[in-house]
């Protein structure tokens, strides 16, 4: 039978399946992973780029800054199409392009032609950034959405990892081509692996198809006691709403205003002043040959998926908020570190190395995967893919300022200063993390689009 929810709504089907579910979000995350890759590979690939193609601050900062371009496109066109079309389907063609961006990228003669190629794997980036954790988000039952969702983050972290060991692995022979070739690889298996993967049912019942819907529902839970989940969603999409109309209206306006400001803290607090230039950071710091920095930054790499990993055996249990608090006070204490001891974070290459691990350990557990948790769980289905595009993209738009003006801002305010200023940045996110960020634990899609309706502050989420 059925179980009735302990905080209240409809009666849901309990979790049966969740292989099911995990082989599905496991394949979904492969986005994910392209996400980390495509982003971090540029880290250990400009060091030669820039040499092969004699390139000047400005150049490098236009081909690092390339992909984001491409990032914000996708993500503002995606949203729609998902609605449109589906969360599976757009994923699928999220991978085509990621190959084609691959290949693309490699061929390079030209920087011009290299930076076209990098534009083509940000509209993938851009898409598959939140369309992947979107999909799981729908398939998931409520008691570990949060840690299947958290799988996409997982992904992105174990992408940048492995773009460092293959940055590292080809740094001898400067195969900077290679470094861009093999992210086919895993977007080939993304494309195969999505095919066999069923449509969202909250998407299917949202375009009438409920013998369809019921259908995947049976699959993924492992049970045919599905009614109680189904009439739920039904219950949610018979509201009235939908479109830029309701995005902006009183009662998802909350809602749009966590995401967004959430979407330009993840970035403008500096996380991608490290994925994209470690290796430069460090080198400044003392660590001479690229090989020696880009071997730092893997140690980097490698601490960012331990407490990503950290992170999802607690969502589910800690909750959303706390992670975040704790997360940006970490990231806070660590970036006073490079500020207030500027002395030796420009002259000793480890003590950098800690500052940046603590920092990036800080952001795996709290900012780096909650934020993509949350934008998939607290938008109403008819706006979902809509909302979530617009935070997207805003995200995407934070991360190109933030990757443009980086070694600028280094220049004009040095490496310390440019720390210092992400350090008061991110004291901003914490107190908006306190005042203003809804706790969605334990909670269904249906539950957390009743608390909008309801003209309820998000702080009263789950109370």
């Amino acid at each position: 039978m059925a179980k009735k929810n302990p905080r209240g709504g409809s009666a849901v089907a309990p979790a049966v399946n969740t292989r099911f579910v995990t082989l599905a979000a496991g394949i979904c995350a492969l986005g994910g992973l392209l996400f980390g890759y495509d982003t971090g590979v540029i880290s250990s690939a400009i060091l030669f780029v820039k040499g092969d193609f004699a390139l000047g601050s400005t150049a490098e900062e236009v081909v690092v800054s390339a992909v984001l371009i491409g990032a914000v496109l996708g993500a503002a066109f995606g949203g729609r199409l998902s609605d449109r079309l589906g969360r599976r389907p757009v994923v699928i063609a999220a991978a085509a392009v990621f190959t084609l961006g691959a290949i693309g990228t490699a061929l390079s003669p030209a920087v011009g032609w290299l930076i076209v190629g990098r534009i083509v794997v940000g509209i993938a980036i851009g898409v598959a950034s939140f369309s992947a954790p979107l999909y799981i988000s729908e398939v998931s039952p409520p008691a570990i959405r949060g840690r299947l969702v958290s799988l996409n983050q997982l992904a992105i972290t174990l992408g940048i990892v492995v773009s460092y060991l293959v940055g590292f692995a080809l740094s001898a022979g400067r195969g900077w081509r290679w470094m861009f070739a093999l992210a086919a690889i895993p977007s080939l298996l993304l494309g195969a692996g999505m095919l066999a993967m069923p449509d969202s049912p909250r998407w299917l019942e949202g375009r009438g198809r409920t013998g369809d819907a019921a259908g995947v529902l049976r699959r993924i839970r492992g049970t045919r006691d599905i009614d109680g989940e189904l009439a739920e969603i039904k219950a949610s999409l018979g509201q009235q709403g939908g479109g830029w109309r309701e995005l902006f209206g009183p009662l998802v306006k909350p809602a749009l205003i966590v995401g967004v400001v959430l979407a330009v803290f993840q970035q403008m607090t500096g996380i991608n002043t490290i994925v994209y230039y470690a290796p430069t950071i460090f080198q400044a710091a003392g660590f001479r040959s690229s090989s020696a920095a880009i071997l730092a930054t893997v140690g980097v790499g490698v601490v960012n998926v331990g407490f990503t990993v950290l992170a999802l055996l607690l969502l589910d249990r800690v909750g959303r908020k706390p992670l975040l608090v704790i997360g940006l006070s970490g990231m806070i204490v660590s970036l006073g570190l490079a500020f207030a001891l500027p002395g030796l974070l420009t002259n000793n290459g480890w003590f950098a190395v800690v500052c940046l691990m603590l920092y990036i350990a800080s952001f795996a557990i709290g900012l780096g995967p909650v934020f993509w948790l949350l934008i998939s769980e607290i938008y109403p289905f008819r706006i979902r893919g809509l909302a979530m595009g617009v935070a997207t993209v805003v995200n995407w738009g934070a991360n190109f300022l933030i990757a443009l003006t980086f070694l600028s801002l280094s220049s004009a305010l040095t490496q310390s200063g440019a720390f210092w200023l992400y350090g008061i940045i991110t004291i901003g996110a914490l107190v908006f993390t306190v005042r203003m960020v809804p706790e969605t634990k334990g909670r269904t899609l249906e539950q957390i689009e009743a608390h909008w309706r309801s003209g309820k502050h998000p702080r009263l989420m789950g109370k």
